[in-house]
C-alpha cells in the first residue's frame, strides 16, 4: 500500500513538473510575442561615397549594428555611392547577424542635386516585400523624390518613405506639401523619415498630421553646429520620423550623439553633419 502511495505521489509530481514546464514554455512564447519589436534608424550621411574611409565605415557598422532597419539619405550618384553601401553591409554582416541592402537609382533632380537613397536590414526577422522604388507621380514637384520600401515583420507589413528635402534656402515647404498625397497613393506607408530641412512644427506638416502621422519628436535638434558652444553641439531640428499613430506603437526613441566619440565637431562632421534618429516600435 505504501509503495502504491509513493508511485501515486511520484506520478503526481511528474505531472506537475510537466505542467510547470509547459506553462513556462508558453509563458516564454507569450513574453517574446509581447516584446517583439522593430528598431528603425534614419541618417543623412553627407555625400556618402568615396569620401568615407574604411575606418569610418567600420565605425558606422559598430554604431548601427543593433538596429533592424537603416534608412540612409545623401548617397552619391556615382558607382562609389553604391559601393560604399555594399561595404557597410559587408561590415554589418561581420557582426554576426545577416544583413541585406538595396540602393535607389539617382533621383530625378536638376543639375548636381541628384542623389541616391539606401536601405539596409537584418534578414532574420525583416523581409522586403517588394523592390523599393523612387516615387514617380510627384517627382516633377519634388527635387529628390522619396524612396519607398514595404517591409514585413511577423507577417505584418509596414512602409517607409525616406526623403531628403532641398535646403532651407530653397524653401523645402514647397515640395514637402506634396507628401500629404502619399497616404492615399501608397496606403502601406507608415513612416516618413529623413532630412526635411525644416522643423516639424512648420505648418506645411499640418495636413500630414491631420492624416494621422505624428512626429516622433517636438523640436529635437539634429544638425551639427560648426563647433560646440556652452556644451550645445546641435543646431536645428531638421531630421524627423513621422509615424502612422493608428498602426504603430512607439516603445522607445532617441537620437545618437555620435559626435561624442570624436575629439571635436570638425572631425565628427567629416562623417556627417546630422545625428541619426531612431525609433523602436510594435505594429498594431
Amino acid at each position: 500500500m505504501a509503495r502504491s502511495s509513493n508511485l501515486i505521489r511520484k506520478g503526481e509530481s511528474l505531472f506537475f513538473m510537466k505542467k510547470h514546464f509547459l506553462f513556462s514554455v508558453l509563458f516564454l512564447f507569450f513574453i517574446q510575442g509581447c516584446f517583439a519589436q522593430v528598431t528603425l534608424v534614419t541618417w543623412n550621411l553627407k555625400n556618402f561615397g568615396k569620401s568615407k574611409t574604411d575606418e569610418q565605415i567600420r565605425y558606422m557598422s559598430n554604431l548601427l549594428c543593433n538596429y533592424d532597419i537603416i534608412a540612409i539619405q545623401e548617397v552619391v550618384t556615382g558607382v562609389e555611392g553604391a559601393q560604399k553601401v555594399a561595404q557597410l553591409a559587408d561590415e554589418l554582416n561581420r557582426k554576426g547577424a545577416k544583413w541585406d541592402y538595396i540602393v535607389s537609382d539617382p533621383t530625378n533632380s536638376t543639375g548636381q542635386k541628384s542623389e541616391r537613397y539606401a536601405y539596409l536590414w537584418k534578414t532574420k526577422n525583416i523581409k522586403l516585400k517588394q523592390r523599393a522604388f523612387l516615387e514617380k507621380k510627384f517627382n516633377k514637384n519634388i527635387e529628390r523624390e522619396p524612396y519607398i520600401a514595404i517591409f514585413e515583420f511577423e507577417k505584418k507589413s509596414f512602409g517607409i518613405a525616406s526623403f531628403h528635402a532641398v535646403p532651407k534656402k530653397s524653401n523645402p515647404e514647397t515640395e514637402i506639401k506634396y507628401l500629404k498625397y502619399f497616404p492615399e497613393e501608397y496606403p502601406n506607408i507608415n513612416f516618413f523619415v529623413g532630412d526635411f530641412n525644416l522643423a516639424q512644427s512648420h505648418s506645411v506638416f499640418n495636413p500630414l498630421k491631420d492624416l494621422g502621422f505624428k512626429p516622433l519628436f517636438q523640436n529635437q535638434k539634429t544638425s551639427l553646429k560648426q563647433e560646440c558652444k556652452n556644451g550645445e553641439c546641435l543646431a536645428n531640428p531638421l531630421d524627423h520620423i513621422f509615424y502612422k499613430e493608428s498602426k504603430i506603437k512607439i516603445i522607445n526613441k532617441g537620437v545618437i550623439l555620435f559626435y561624442n566619440d570624436f575629439k571635436n565637431l570638425k572631425e565628427a562632421r567629416k562623417l556627417s553633419d546630422h545625428v541619426p534618429v531612431y525609433v523602436e516600435f510594435n505594429l498594431n
